[in-house]
């Protein structure tokens, strides 16, 4: 009797927890490790924020909250939404959950029928497949262009499409590359998905962070109809450096949201309650602390994209939001040797020069690694230092 379900077959682990934990691994025998593998800002969470935590303690805020969200948090989320996507939202179309992938993993399993197909623009963060496959759908994936910013144009969308595909996803600011979608790209796209009656998935975790003037837009705000077919997926990890606190929303089609909570009343019910109520205040207090944070990850991005192109055999576009870089290594990999890729090179570098990075093939980007700069200044040097010496023995 096989015990394990077949649906798993496919199923890869998280690349970027992988390398995570083996640096942890490495961490805990005594190995002084650089970590740029990890996908978190290094800031503290803002004390307003940690105090709002404590004081729904005090309140006693410890009880079950509707499945889909607090009114409170929903109300929020409503009104920022409004604000900064110029589109009027309203509780009925948000639904909190267990984080933004708890949400991107429900809005699969609402939407997606067996075998529908979900047009994944590549390089893509590395949970959206599987998600996808885990909810019966099949990724396609279409390989973007860096001059393009990593964006999905309008003419790859409409040869990619067959009768079977039902989504499209997009990520702006992009998880691996720090891409942000320039607008007269996005806004073809948008009109061409909704045209051909398509639903958008768009990933927004990053939208707050971006960098050099360059301005975010949303599919919501671009599509000028069928705004139903498009749903938001933002949270408050990146942005308030709260990704323990497992908070993520969605914002879509009353109809889809209604849907998921069925989902989320089967498996996990409610976000933690005491992390909802401290999520109030992230959402509706001041965010000046975000300037610094950003000008902080301005400086730190430029280190490391200056160094990392005076390296022989590697090249590194500017990323313009979140806080990734995405080098191209493949002359670095064919020094590796024979048959050897970016795994195997991430692998080598972790070893030898104690930095862990992350490969790019699991981001379907074969040839590149992901390096995060959401750590201090001395730290990059010093993982840098390290990199540098260890390509030296190649």
């Amino acid at each position: 009797m096989k015990k394990i379900s077949s649906r798993l077959d496919s199923i890869k682990p998280s690349a970027t927890l992988a390398f995570t934990q083996k640096a942890a691994d490495l961490k805990s025998q005594g190995l002084d490790i650089v970590a740029f593998s990890a996908g978190e800002p290094d800031f503290e969470t803002p004390l307003h924020i940690v105090n709002a935590a404590k004081k729904a303690l005090d309140d006693g805020l410890t009880r079950y909250t509707p499945v889909t969200g607090t009114i409170a948090l929903k109300t929020a989320v409503a009104q920022s939404s409004s604000d900064c996507r110029k589109v009027p939202c309203d509780t009925k179309q948000v639904i909190i959950g267990v984080g933004a992938k708890h949400v991107l993993y429900n809005y699969f399993m609402a939407v997606l029928d067996e075998g529908d197909e979900v047009i994944i623009p590549s390089p893509y963060w590395v949970s959206y497949p599987d998600q996808v496959c885990l909810a019966g759908g099949t990724p396609v994936f279409v390989e973007t262009r860096p001059e393009d910013n990593w964006t999905l144009t309008a003419e790859q969308l409409e040869k990619a499409v067959t009768p079977k595909t039902k989504v499209v996803l997009i990520n702006s600011p992009s998880n691996p590359t720090g891409g942000v979608a320039p607008k007269a790209i996005l806004e073809k796209l948008v009109d061409k998905a909704l045209e051909l009656d398509l639903l958008i998935i768009s990933d927004e975790i990053y939208r707050d962070i971006i960098y050099d003037g360059v301005e975010f837009h949303s599919p919501l705000t671009l599509a000028k109809e069928k705004k139903e077919n498009v749903f938001v997926v933002d949270g408050v990890s990146k942005t308030f450096a709260m990704t323990g606190w497992r908070i993520g929303w969605g914002i879509g089609d009353p109809a889809i949201i209604s849907a998921m909570g069925k989902i989320q009343g089967q498996s996990t019910s409610n976000a933690t309650s005491i992390a909802q109520a401290a999520s109030v205040i992230a959402v509706t207090k001041s965010m000046d602390f975000l300037d610094d944070w950003n000008s902080q990850y301005v400086e730190r991005r430029d280190i490391m994209i200056e160094r990392l192109n005076a390296m022989d055999g590697v090249t590194c576009r500017t990323p313009q939001g979140a806080f990734y870089v995405f080098p191209n290594v493949e002359p670095l990999v064919k020094k590796l040797g024979k048959d050897k890729n970016d795994v195997d090179l991430a692998t080598w570098l972790l070893e030898e020069a104690l930095v862990a990075t992350v490969p790019g093939t699991p981001f379907g980007a074969p040839g590149y690694l992901r390096l995060s700069y959401a750590t201090s200044k001395e730290l990059i040097n010093k993982g840098l230092d390290r990199i540098e010496e260890a390509l030296k023995k190649l």
